[in-house]
């Protein structure tokens, strides 16, 4: 499956949310930052549901299901619960993460070989509702099989080994060819192939060069340079650098 020229960009808000929850009330607003997103440049937004709303929470995800006129990509754990969620919501997107209460964010990819028979039927009512179904999952081409025979027309590769070796050439290099290798095998398996976590203006070049990609999704990074530069700027500019590898 060849990606569209245009490498589309997910701009993840969850941590205008963690903000917010830091001290209360409504401010920073999760929406006004999609709606900011989006006038920079953003394909879509993604919003992370957590089982324990650390974040986002459900009253966000009403607020820019209504709100927004760019897809919604939902990331979810494969539990009942957040099954509910999503077909009641029905975003564009449903990627589906391994997820545990007491990490700090997603580690890991989830285990689509070994949780085939829980993942199945989680993939398929996503599917039957019109929600485009991805797995997020390391660059692994077990995993990736895995992926193909649960019919998940989409995959996520997991970019935080190779952007967590930042500072070692060697290693990162090795992560790339891993990324590399994973995209190509997914691309013949018939798979979208989307990226992400740990992005940055630093290391997002090679990335986004790696032709089978159609989708970067990038969140803790802009929300953080968005406190020194302002939100839209800092999208603007990885967008460039996204438009700058594909060129």
């Amino acid at each position: 499956m060849m990606p569209p020229s245009h490498l589309r960009l997910g701009v993840n808000i969850d941590h205008v949310a963690t903000i917010r929850n830091a001290r209360g009330g409504l401010h920073p607003d999760p929406l006004r930052a999609a709606a900011l997103a989006a006038e920079a440049g953003a394909d879509g937004i993604t919003v992370h549901l957590r089982e324990d709303r650390r974040h986002i929470t459900d009253a966000d995800l009403e607020a820019l299901s209504a709100g927004i006129a760019l897809p919604i990509n939902l990331e979810m754990a494969a539990t009942d619960e957040m099954l509910a969620i999503a077909l009641r919501h029905r975003p564009h997107a449903a990627c589906i993460v391994p997820e545990r209460r007491a990490e700090r964010t997603t580690e890991g990819g989830l285990d689509a070989a070994g949780q085939h028979n829980s993942l199945q039927p989680i993939v398929a009512r996503l599917k039957d509702a019109g929600i485009r179904v991805s797995l997020f999952i390391a660059p692994d081409a077990r995993q990736l099989e895995a992926a193909a025979r649960l019919g998940a027309p989409v995959v996520e590769l997991h970019t935080g080994p190779y952007a967590h070796a930042e500072g070692d050439a060697e290693a990162m290099a090795a992560e790339l060819a891993r990324l590399a290798e994973a995209a190509r095998i997914g691309a013949e398996l018939g798979l979208e192939i989307h990226a992400g976590h740990g992005l940055t203006f630093d290391n997002v070049l090679p990335v986004a060069a790696l032709p089978e990609l159609a989708e970067l999704n990038i969140g803790h990074f802009l929300i953080g340079e968005a406190v020194f530069t302002g939100l839209g700027p800092a999208i603007g500019r990885m967008r460039a650098l996204m438009d700058q590898a594909r060129a």
